[in-house]
């Protein structure tokens, strides 16, 4: 049974024969749908230089979002090494402003993007940034929105003092040894490296220090998960994802195609392999296997909560998708009460 939070990672998904504007509409109409369905924290993910994704600013994103809907925390991992940290800061304080107590800021070290020249020209330097300049840069994160810097000539948001939790993202010991040094709670990318996921919370639960972001260590579990009414239907729903993953690591580029399209490709011996490989740490099919599976890793992982992170290519198929796993959550949770 899943006794911890739910809440849904949506990384504005461009299908094929759609533009960022109708996937930017649809980020706002998948948020209302969500927070009807009670789930805790609706985020969006930043990626750039992409045919698949429209997520290129996402506190522009959480600001529609966020007041196109009325009670769900709404929030980002946003790529630090993107933006300078005042930057950040103040986007963020300026959205906590507008919407208090509704905004998480989640910070992680990647660009966003695996395109050079897209990462030199979002960067702040032609130089480039390593595990140093990124601690560096939380640190001065954690400063500003804890208005460890306020002087006559820096002042983050004048008269108003931010509430924004910041967390940190992490696939790997390092971004956990990070969080636990600061005490900050941790987002494990398991859809990313899932390789490294026990490792990580491990490390980060054993070396956490406690702060004023947090008493205690805190893991929210990040995971692919399909779910439709039968097996098969989550199987048609997940091919359209797992070509596109096929094409990111032989370095095509990636499309995401309607369930339908997507039926006419056979995928190479080499493609083949990577969709197995990543099969094996997702999950997918009918509400109550999804659920069970999930709640296995809820339990391996110590999880505190679970973030759910669907590449459906419909919009009625992916609000599907979350519905049934909260509804067959909640009645789990009332048939055991």
């Amino acid at each position: 049974m899943i006794s911890v939070p739910l809440s849904v990672l949506e990384l504005t998904w461009v299908q094929e024969g759609h533009s960022a504007q109708e996937a930017l509409a649809d980020t706002v109409e998948i948020a209302r749908r969500i927070e009807r369905l009670g789930y805790r924290r609706f985020w969006v993910g930043e990626h750039h230089s992409t045919y698949i994704s429209a997520g290129v600013a996402p506190a522009v994103i959480i600001a529609q979002v966020a007041a196109s809907t009325s009670s769900i925390m709404v929030g980002s991992g946003v790529m630090l090494s993107n933006h300078a940290p005042f930057a950040v800061a103040e986007q963020f304080a300026t959205l906590d402003a507008l919407h208090p107590g509704r905004i998480d800021l989640g910070v992680g070290s990647g660009a966003g993007t695996t395109n050079e020249r897209a990462v030199q020209a979002l960067r702040r330097s032609s130089m480039g940034r390593g595990a140093t300049d990124y601690a560096r840069d939380v640190r001065a994160l954690i400063e500003f929105l804890a208005g460890g810097i306020s002087t006559d000539d820096l002042v983050l948001l004048p008269w108003y003092e931010s509430s924004t939790p910041l967390w940190l993202l992490a696939t790997s010991q390092h971004g956990a040894s990070l969080a636990a040094d600061l005490g900050l709670p941790l987002v494990v990318g398991h859809h990313i490296r899932p390789e490294n996921t026990a490792a990580t919370v491990a490390r980060y639960r054993e070396a956490f220090q406690p702060s004023r972001w947090s008493g205690r260590p805190y893991v929210m579990l990040s995971v692919q998960a399909v779910c439709a009414d039968t097996d098969e239907r989550a199987e048609v729903l997940s091919r359209p994802a797992d070509l596109l993953r096929a094409d990111l690591v032989a370095g095509r580029t990636p499309t995401l195609l309607s369930p339908e399209a997507a039926s006419f490709y056979e995928p190479s011996g080499a493609d083949l392999d990577v969709i197995a490989r990543a099969r094996m740490h997702q999950v997918r099919g009918e509400p109550h296997t999804v659920v069970r599976r999930l709640a296995k890793l809820v339990a391996e992982c110590r999880a505190d909560e679970l973030m759910i992170m669907t590449p459906v290519y419909d919009l009625a198929d992916r609000t599907r998708s979350f519905e049934l796993i909260v509804t067959t959550v909640a009645a789990e949770v009332a048939k055991r009460s």
